[in-house]
């Protein structure tokens, strides 16, 4: 056998956010969700837009464009929250995070992914694990473990916690949908 045919291909949600395509491994993601009502909650970081009730459960929702130094996301028909699991010393945290539209899985081998650009992206290069080509254009691919701040996570951490009154807040329930592929602009 040769050894291309023994090449281990990781998979990778892509989506957009402004005019930029990222992508995160398809392991991390949970679910998507349509945009709904996200609960605005006082006292996180900027970049927490506010939370959302998951089957029972309080989500935080990450916007990623202020979290990378743009202007907060708008939020059109196309809008969704990406369900994700990120890691902190070991420990799993669902977040959601929100992208203006879901693409496509890539499925990517070793020669499909170049080194981060050292130039040319509001991305810090430490959330850049590579990037791939697609079409006539490139994905940046994320690691959402260091994207996701250590301040994000503990709010995440709170959220999940029960109210003083044992009660979860009232928070109407997000409504999940499949991914929307949308077509390279």
């Amino acid at each position: 056998m040769a050894g291309r045919e023994l090449e281990e291909r990781k998979q990778y949600l892509s989506f957009r956010l402004g005019d930029s395509h990222y992508g995160v491994s398809i392991l991390q993601v949970k679910e998507i969700l349509q945009y709904d009502t996200v609960t605005r909650v006082p006292s996180v970081p900027p970049s927490v837009r506010g939370v959302i009730n998951l089957r029972g459960a309080v989500v935080p929702v990450l916007d990623l464009a202020v979290k990378f130094g743009l202007p907060p996301m708008p939020v059109t028909k196309r809008t969704c929250v990406l369900i994700v699991e990120a890691s902190l010393e070991g420990e799993r945290l669902v977040m959601g995070v929100l992208a203006d539209a879901v693409k496509e899985v890539l499925d990517l081998g070793s020669d499909d992914i170049e080194p981060p650009p050292t130039f040319g992206t509001d991305v810090k290069l430490e959330f850049i694990t590579g990037m791939a080509k697609e079409g006539k254009g490139f994905v940046l691919l994320l690691d959402l473990d260091r994207v996701i701040s250590a301040r994000e996570k503990d709010s995440a951490r709170g959220f999940t916690a029960e109210e003083p009154s044992g009660q979860l807040p009232d928070i109407p329930p997000a409504q999940g949908r499949g991914p929307e592929v949308v077509p390279p602009a």
